[in-house]
């Protein structure tokens, strides 16, 4: 038994001259398309001049180090350090990650390989709810959290991002190209559902697990809602909410551009180095996986 996913290589061992064009086309389109990620650092290293000047630079002339050490003393002055902060995200995305993956794996595997009552119900609730923005469901979202006592807790940032039905979605078109023949197989052999989930269907989705855990990890890393909504408690809030509010808090039109700035970088690269350790396993999963 073999994966598609494991026999599938994007870079070619071998180099043919006839892949000069294609390769030409993907140099072009990948500078056009890092020329944002390329500005996002250039930006965060500019001197006040720079930032303010017309027309504006995409390029730093002078790069500086100050809007960082801006950063590091209006956070030193404010009344809650900037590593706490810090602690907060990485507490939260960490808890969203593994969570979401486990429920969203779990409920992929319900809805593709269990028969149970209700199910192709189940499954057009999570593809309508693809339709359904945050924003949407901010004020029934409220309500929940307030009722189910977390309001200012760790959970309010936690429990609404566990619902991802692109996750569901993703994981379930997976599952459904493994043959029911292996599950029946492990059936026959004494194998639980559990043990069926856990020993042979997650190895198999192993590349749209990662897809999942990098679309989470977005969207944890960046969500400034819960802290906005569901907190008014500054321990707890997250990163994004600080950097977020920098500029209003700066009172400083001109410190608050290159606060700005860094926070811009700051919010970007974790993303960046994710994505770049993970690339493969989500080029695996847009070539979907099968069996052999």
């Amino acid at each position: 038994m073999k994966t598609l996913a494991s026999s599938i290589k994007f870079n070619p061992k071998k180099f043919h001259r006839d892949q000069l064009k294609f390769h030409f086309f993907l140099t072009f389109l990948s500078i056009f398309m890092a020329l944002p990620i390329i500005f996002i650092f250039n930006h965060a290293f500019k001197p006040f001049t720079e930032l303010f000047a017309y027309p504006p630079t995409f390029f730093v002339k002078a790069p500086t180090l100050e809007n960082f050490r801006l950063l590091a003393n209006f956070s030193a002055e404010s009344g809650m350090p900037l590593t706490r902060y810090v602690f907060n995200s990485l507490y939260v995305t960490t808890m969203v990650i593994i969570l979401t993956m486990l429920v969203s794996s779990l409920a992929a595997f319900a809805l593709s390989k269990l028969d149970f009552k209700g199910k192709e119900t189940f499954n057009k609730i999570n593809t309508l709810a693809l339709m359904f923005v945050p924003i949407a469901v901010a004020i029934p979202r409220f309500i929940i959290i307030v009722n189910m006592g977390i309001f200012n807790t760790y959970w309010a940032h936690i429990i609404p991002l566990l619902a991802m039905p692109i996750g569901i979605f993703l994981l379930k078109q997976f599952m459904d190209q493994i043959p029911n023949d292996v599950i029946e197989a492990a059936k026959i052999d004494g194998a639980s559902n559990l043990r069926i989930y856990w020993s042979i269907m997650l190895p198999l989705v192993k590349p749209a697990l990662v897809t999942v855990a990098i679309l989470t990890f977005q969207a944890s890393w960046a969500n400034v809602e819960s802290s906005t909504i569901f907190m008014d408690q500054e321990s707890i809030r997250t990163l994004p909410f600080y950097l977020d509010t920098l500029i209003s808090q700066s009172g400083n039109i001109v410190a608050g551009a290159g606060l700005a700035a860094v926070a811009g970088l700051i919010m970007f690269v974790p993303n960046l180095i994710l994505f770049i350790i993970l690339q493969n396993k989500v080029m695996n999963s847009m070539a979907h996986t099968g069996i052999k």
